[in-house]
């Protein structure tokens, strides 16, 4: 075979890749809306009011007959969604390492997430328990659809691309959710303008952030293509129920002690990040006095300086280590956090200057966390070890929820819910120091990178 074949072969590959590079950032070009006009902005405060307003003379609502505060609602319902997809995580990630065939499981996740956001229209008067339920299946969809998304990751980038492609698949997130933010903004304000009332406009932003999902959906469909798969049918990758099966991916890791233990370190700090993401907005309008149009607008700071974040701090861990890079972000976290607690209610200056603190430690934090992470997988297991990561990213972010929501229900004040997340960031950051990220990628068979 002569030299300019071989480097014409080398250009194809490389071409097809980049292709299907930009294929699988649309993705979370796609669900990023979700996570931030749905989760971040509009649902917490809105299911919150509509369960205020089905509470009895105490504050106290009753589905299935528990008393619960209409205030930690939301926050209860964040915990239950994550609880289910502990039991769906496992078995999706299993079932695409043994046939090959993510694409088609990709599909069934991120469509069922789009149908039960667009269903949230239909939320109004005291319909608590419908939002409770559509917001369940939204976002355990979502963790499930992550788990194939994030498991792509390794198939598309060499290990010296990893963490370039793993930022700008977040920062075109976090763009998305910014443009569709501007858009929100403008119909929420203006919803009289339109001859919408406040309510409708909510709804119908909620809506729209389904179908964004949706159709966005169909450009990693294209683009993105199945791998055969050697896996054994008598592997620990065969199916069966959530719980065995994140059992026999537990038993198989046991021979990966360092990725054992880097996750365990994610799964504590990447808690309070989802925590923070999902609450912020509760504690700005409940605590803070803040109005819709003040989130609206912090929301949309954090999306845009996101952006910058997670390139640059992209750009920061090819000089210092993705490593070190992650642990500079754990103290910043802590330090906003704690500044959090202090801010005074009716200020909105001071809770942007908290949205701008979080939105450039928000996107490189994940991002590195993705792409250290890919380094640490056996090659053959990404769908089946990425499970277990989104268990840690998305599929074990309960008790930071349920902290926050008990906090309150004890307490009744926001400031004490949102300052007991710090404790997730301190011993997040004592447990990634102690994990040797060197050895864990040479123990997994992967080369080992000039820095990480």
């Amino acid at each position: 075979m002569g030299t300019d074949t071989v480097r014409e072969r080398a250009a194809d590959g490389a071409a097809e890749r980049r292709r299907e590079q930009r294929g699988w950032y649309f993705y979370d070009w796609a669900c990023s809306v979700y996570s931030t006009s749905v989760l971040t902005v509009f649902l917490g405060p809105y299911l919150t009011s509509i369960a205020k307003a089905a509470a009895d003379a105490e504050g106290f609502v009753h589905p299935l007959g528990v008393p619960l505060r209409a205030g930690s609602f939301f926050a209860y319902c964040v915990s239950a969604s994550v609880i289910l997809s502990i039991f769906v995580m496992p078995l999706a990630g299993a079932a695409a390492d043994r046939t090959g065939r993510k694409k088609p499981l990709l599909a069934t996740a991120a469509y069922l997430g789009a149908a039960a956001t667009t269903g949230m229209f239909f939320l109004n008067g005291d319909r608590y328990l419908l939002g409770g339920l559509l917001l369940i299946v939204a976002n355990a969809s979502l963790a499930v659809s992550m788990v194939l998304y994030n498991s792509y990751l390794p198939q598309i980038a060499p290990s010296e691309e990893r963490d370039a492609v793993s930022s700008r698949g977040w920062a075109f997130g976090y763009a998305a959710g910014s443009l569709v933010l501007v858009v929100n903004l403008v119909l929420y304000t203006a919803h009289a303008d339109f001859g919408l009332s406040e309510a409708m406009a909510v709804r119908i932003c909620l809506a729209s952030a389904g179908i964004w999902w949706g159709a966005f959906t169909l450009i990693p469909l294209k683009r993105l293509r199945d791998r055969r798969t050697s896996a054994a049918p008598g592997s620990s990758t065969v199916s069966g129920h959530g719980w065995r099966q994140l059992a026999a991916t537990v038993r198989d890791m046991r021979r990966q002690p360092l990725t054992l233990a880097f996750l365990l370190a994610y799964l504590v700090y990447n808690d309070g990040i989802q925590t923070v993401i999902s609450q912020a907005s509760v504690y700005g309008s409940e605590e803070l006095g803040l109005d819709q149009s003040t989130l609206i607008v912090a929301v949309l700071l954090v999306q845009l300086l996101a952006v910058a974040g997670a390139l640059g701090m992209g750009r920061l861990a090819r000089t210092y280590g993705a490593k070190r890079t992650i642990l500079g972000s754990l103290v910043a976290w802590t330090l906003t956090l704690g500044a959090g607690y202090f801010l005074p209610a009716g200020a909105p200056l001071w809770f942007f200057v908290l949205a701008a603190g979080i939105g450039l430690v928000l996107g490189g934090s994940q991002a590195l966390s993705r792409s250290l992470f890919s380094h640490l997988v056996p090659p053959g297991k990404e769908a089946e070890y990425f499970s277990a990561y989104e268990m840690s990213d998305r599929g074990m972010s309960w008790l930071g929820p349920l902290l926050f929501g008990l906090t309150y229900q004890l307490t009744g004040s926001y400031r004490d819910a949102i300052i007991s997340l710090v404790a997730f960031f301190v011993l997040g950051f004592a447990l990634l120091a102690r994990v040797p990220v060197r050895q864990a990628v040479r123990d997994a068979g992967n080369p080992v990178p000039a820095r990480i």
